[in-house]
């Protein structure tokens, strides 16, 4: 018995082969990049590491200026949400005002780095990761913190910050409060 291939048929095999094709290709442009295609040892570790804490620690101990030394004068910080920015000076302003209300801060952390091959993230970058505490208003305050840097000839070029700011503003005894029931319907 011969079998005759009608159109309908025919355009269903090529479909399911176009589809299968298209399927692999897929699969291997999603293939995740393996860890030493994308980061490397980084080669100046040590004086990265060194300018990253110097400056948070600068920071933390109450002198926004000497940090600032630290910084390329093309800074621009992230976070900790993910549409907060802020350059050079609005970030020493911010800690100007932190100076003026927190106490007993402190910052513990470990730190590791890494360079980034490639890509719109290439350079050396450090990471700082623990817990920052101070006194506000006589609450304490103590919340997880991943503080990571790219450094450039020696400076901060870029960071972001992480941290859970609902859970601070919680710690200082603000309350979150939902909108009245009309003014979420309305928009005000």
């Amino acid at each position: 018995m011969t079998k005759i291939m009608t159109p309908t048929r025919c355009f269903a095999v090529l479909s399911l082969a176009g589809a299968a094709t298209s399927a692999q290709a897929q699969t291997k442009a999603a293939a995740p990049l393996r860890y030493k295609d994308a980061v490397e040892a980084n080669p100046t570790a040590d004086a990265d590491i060194q300018v990253v804490t110097e400056y948070v620690n600068t920071l933390v101990g109450g002198n926004a200026e000497k940090a600032k030394l630290r910084l390329a004068g093309n800074y621009k910080g992230y976070g900790p949400s993910a549409v907060d920015s802020t350059t050079t000076e609005q970030l020493l302003r911010r800690w100007q005002q932190s100076y003026a209300t927190q106490t007993n801060r402190k910052f513990t952390f470990v730190a590791a780095t890494f360079r980034v091959k490639s890509g719109n993230l290439k350079g050396n970058w450090v990471s700082l990761w623990g817990n920052y505490a101070f006194t506000q208003n006589g609450k304490n305050a103590t919340f997880p913190v991943h503080y990571t840097a790219h450094v450039t000839n020696g400076k901060i070029d870029v960071d972001r910050i992480y941290y859970d700011n609902l859970y601070v503003s919680q710690a200082l005894g603000y309350k979150l409060v939902p909108p009245a029931a009309g003014a979420a319907a309305t928009g005000k």
